[in-house]
């Protein structure tokens, strides 16, 4: 009997040593977290925006001020004092928001200079071509839009005349840094422009330049969202129709001019082009004395026969 209350009172013992040890275990893990949420919750004071800031606004007591901001995020490049981020006279590169932390990415350096050439990124070129309120989409486009250029030209060829014209998309998905000399991303009124300033590599700007001294270059206004890109046709003015058509050059006085004179000369120039009017067969010429008689409003012309 007495052996049997030593083991009950063992295992009344083990059992209150094991919930002793979970309940330190578990009261160990709440106060772990209680700590952790303390440490997120610690608040550093950084720089931000007091107002909305455009590119090329100097960094001034103004339009910063100091602000808690949670030690866990601070954004990378954040100042943490006005005359840090004032230092030199500094001015905003890209578009602040208010509220928004000032960061060194999105400001010039010391030197204080607010440049295009400081906000593109490496590899990339700014390179400017004309526009006018056609060939820039109505004045549509603006800084931070994506565009495609075309390049309309004359078809190359000795035998192409000045109606013989063909489109190329020379580039696609290009970002707009300005319009003339705005770079403001926030302006996004319509206003006509004479010059468009893209981001492009080395090759792509090769290709504005010549492009520009060829033919006439126009923008297509993309969503930003599109990323599709790829090979597109050249189209020529027989493609702006469903049914093509062909009207040879008239022949006057007999002699024939050099236009194609038969659907067979035709279809040799433009192959496989459907409702292709053949040239009409001028009339024989008389080879005697011809005579012209008038019935009211109708004449008609007669060969006279020479008597023997």
């Amino acid at each position: 009997m007495q052996g049997r209350n030593w083991i009950l009172a063992g295992a009344a013992v083990f059992v209150g040593l094991l919930a002793v040890f979970i309940a330190n275990t578990w009261f160990s893990s709440v106060e772990k977290r209680q700590e952790d949420v303390v440490q997120q919750q610690k608040l550093s004071r950084i720089v931000v925006a007091m107002q909305d800031m455009a590119f090329g606004t100097p960094l001034s007591g103004q339009n910063l001020k100091l602000a808690a901001w949670p030690a866990a995020s601070v954004p990378a490049g954040a100042f943490t004092s006005l005359d840090e981020a004032m230092k030199g006279g500094r001015v905003a590169l890209r578009p602040i928001v208010a509220g928004e932390p000032v960061l060194a990415s999105k400001v010039s350096g010391p030197d204080g200079r607010a440049s295009i050439s400081a906000n593109l990124p490496a590899g990339k070129l700014a390179f400017a071509i004309p526009i006018n309120d056609v060939s820039g989409v109505g004045g549509f486009v603006r800084p931070g839009d994506m565009v495609d250029v075309l390049l309309t030209r004359r078809i190359p060829g000795d035998g192409a005349t000045d109606q013989d014209k063909m489109t190329d998309v020379v580039l696609e998905a290009v970002p707009v840094i300005g319009i003339d000399q705005v770079a403001d991303e926030k302006k996004t009124d319509p206003a006509i422009g004479k010059t468009a300033t893209l981001e492009v590599d080395t090759v792509g700007a090769q290709k504005l330049a010549l492009a520009r001294e060829l033919g006439v270059l126009s923008l297509a206004l993309r969503n930003v969202q599109d990323a599709l890109t790829g090979r597109r046709p050249t189209v020529v003015p027989r493609q702006l129709s469903a049914n093509p058509y062909y009207i040879p050059q008239r022949r006057t006085g007999g002699a024939a001019t050099s236009a194609p004179a038969s659907r067979a000369a035709l279809a040799a120039v433009m192959p496989g082009l459907p409702g292709v009017l053949p040239a009409a067969s001028a009339p024989a010429r008389p080879k005697g004395p011809t005579m012209t008689v008038v019935r009211g409003s109708d004449s008609s012309v007669y060969e006279v026969q020479r008597g023997h």
